[in-house]
């Protein structure tokens, strides 16, 4: 009831701001953005942006896209199946997943499974390095990963068909459609995966065993123009998928996993003279089922329901300085075999202020507080600069206070959850250096981070296991991120390319957390002349620790992986393109987890209408 009241007053306060401006309204803009505040208020960090040509350049999941586009480590328990990420030496629960500007990091485990992600459906993907917490809550202290629908509002009319089809018997297929005029605009995409996935392990002739999936995604977003004031944006996503999980063992038990998300938000925006207001309601569920075993029709499930409503007034005082303020409320309703039945209510008021003190130099400052019936969260901030020293070299530099909240799973399960979690706590700075010269981009960035207050699973007195807050952690690190594109005649050459060192100990023992690489680099070249392209990807992994005394028999082993891809367009205006693309061309062997081996070599066809 306090976080009711607490969010009613602030909504009030704010809505007589709105009524207190009079000015002429300034028009939408063609373009409408999904995140207004990964547009105006990132600044001062490092955001690599990935378009849609890179996306079709990857498999479909988000697993394989991010991880032969970036600095971020992915462990994977095999081919399609449960993958989690580590951004900058944090676990899984410690990066956030931002779907047009909400955070759909799941509420039992705390982490999204990037292979549940279908990237097809969204008109760039961002990745943002370090803590977002002021704007993005819960989880977002290693980076975010941004999912956009951006709508754009003019005359258009287009289909779009791909087709993939590989060895496994593995089917990705993808149907698009975007109809636009000044007033509507719709982009809507149908997606299915399928796979045996029964490949042979790279020199043995032995089999992945119970590794097959299949998954289906529906996206839509719609947009609608009242006037020049206003706007209304409806984005909807559905989620269903199936995968067995892979044998680590010939006398294994079989099982498999259900999942059933979806995701629905409503979007109004407003703008009166120099301000602009955004209300949000999304209606988010996520539901799974597993079966222990697939011979027998018993299972555990669970789920969780969440209601969001978010309320964003900017001000721009002047063109060179804007105030931007958040309210927002969560309620969650979680049911399921090892939860009961349980809810929580989470609300939060956030304020951000950016200002040119020169049309060189400016900063960015925000706080957030939350209130919650269940844990008492710390005041959060983020404070950056970016200056630009010449058109070849900018500075920037970001210092933040992050969080990530105790699960369902940590709070409620039956006989092991704990009440009195407090939220993990993260203090980070960062520094990052940006060149352009001509064709040329480089940002090298170094960072550092003490996290304490870490949620482990832990034996108790009687012999259960139980989170607890026990850790604290040491990062620190640095990355560097390369690209070059260079048109002449009819030729075109790009290079794009990324590399990390990270340190991440606990400070206990002062050593390196498990499944967190020292190293990762990859590299991606392409090369076309008139309608024929080529591509090459590449991904090394350093060696990693299993363990958490870094035991050195149990060490995975570094690896590097390569991809090849060419193909060809039979028309001038894009419209009928095939190709093909070998992956592990090397026919490298390797795992990201234990006894959880990858495929070899393997080739894939794919076909592209656009009409």
């Amino acid at each position: 009831m306090a976080t009711k009241k607490f969010l009613l007053s602030c909504i009030l306060l704010f809505g007589q701001l709105i009524v207190a401006q009079n000015s002429t309204a300034v028009p939408l803009n063609e373009v409408i953005v999904s995140d207004n505040q990964l547009k105006n208020f990132t600044d001062s960090q490092s955001v690599l942006k990935l378009n849609d040509s890179i996306i079709s350049k990857n498999q479909s999941s988000l697993t394989s896209l991010l991880n032969y586009n970036s600095v971020i480590y992915f462990k994977e328990n095999g081919l399609g199946m449960v993958s989690s990420p580590s951004f900058r030496g944090t676990t899984a629960q410690q990066t956030a997943v931002i779907w047009n500007g909400i955070n759909i990091n799941s509420q039992l485990l705390g982490q999204t499974d990037f292979n549940t992600i279908s990237t097809r459906g969204y008109n760039s993907i961002d990745i943002k390095a370090g803590g977002g917490s002021v704007i993005y809550g819960s989880g977002a202290i290693g980076g975010t990963i941004h999912l956009n629908n951006d709508l754009k509002f003019k005359n258009t009319f287009k289909n779009n068909l791909e087709v993939y089809y590989g060895d496994f018997n593995t089917l990705s297929a993808v149907y698009g459609i975007t109809a636009a005029t000044n007033k509507w605009s719709v982009n809507a995409s149908l997606t299915r995966n399928s796979s045996d996935n029964d490949f042979k392990f790279v020199g043995q002739e032995d089999r992945n065993v119970n590794g097959q999936y299949y998954n289906n995604n529906l996206s839509t977003a719609i947009g609608y123009k009242i006037n020049a004031k206003n706007s209304i944006k409806f984005y909807s996503e559905l989620y269903d998928g199936e995968r067995h999980f892979s044998l680590t063992s010939p006398y294994a038990v079989k099982t498999k996993y259900q999942d059933f998300n979806t995701r629905n938000l409503v979007t109004w925006t407003s703008i009166v003279g120099n301000s602009t207001s955004n209300l949000k309601v999304a209606y988010i569920t996520e539901h799974y089922n597993y079966f222990e075993d697939i011979d027998t029709k018993e299972y555990e499930s669970g789920g969780v329901n969440s209601f969001i409503a978010k309320y964003d007034f900017l001000y721009a005082f002047t063109p060179k300085m804007i105030l931007n303020t958040i309210v927002d409320y969560n309620k969650s309703k979680g049911i399921g075999s090892g939860i009961g039945t349980e809810s929580r209510e989470i609300g939060g008021v956030s304020v951000l202020l950016k200002h040119s003190l020169t049309e060189r130099w400016n900063y960015e400052l925000s706080f957030r507080k939350e209130i919650s019936d269940v844990y008492k969260s710390p005041i959060l901030f983020s404070a950056g600069s970016k200056f630009d020293f010449s058109k070849l070299y900018q500075l920037k530099l970001n210092v933040s206070r992050n969080y990530r909240t105790p699960t369902f799973n940590d709070l409620y399960w039956l006989g092991s959850g704990n009440l009195d979690l407090k939220p993990e706590n993260s203090y980070q700075v960062e520094v990052s250096n940006d060149f352009q010269y001509k064709d040329f981009t480089l940002s090298a960035n170094a960072y550092s981070s003490k996290i304490d207050n870490m949620i482990r699973w832990l034996p108790n007195n009687s012999g259960n296991w139980s989170p607890v807050n026990t850790d604290k952690v040491s990062i620190y690190g640095a990355e560097a991120l390369l690209g070059w594109q260079k048109h002449f005649n009819k030729h075109s050459v790009g290079f794009n390319g990324t590399y990390s060192y990270t340190v991440s100990t606990d400070d206990k023992n002062d050593k390196q957390l498990f499944y967190v690489p020292y190293h990762k680099m990859t590299a991606s070249s392409s090369y076309a002349y008139k309608n024929f392209a080529l591509y090459y990807q590449f991904m090394f992994i350093g060696e990693v620790f299993t363990t958490s005394d870094n035991d050195p028999n149990t060490i995975l082993t570094d690896y590097n992986v390569s991809n090849i891809g060419m193909d060809y367009n039979f028309s001038k205006k894009d419209i009928f393109k095939i190709g093909f693309k070998i992956a592990n061309v090397w026919n490298e062997k390797y795992e990201s987890l234990p006894s959880r081996m990858m495929p070899g070599r393997n080739l894939t066809l794919y076909l592209t209408l656009n009409y």
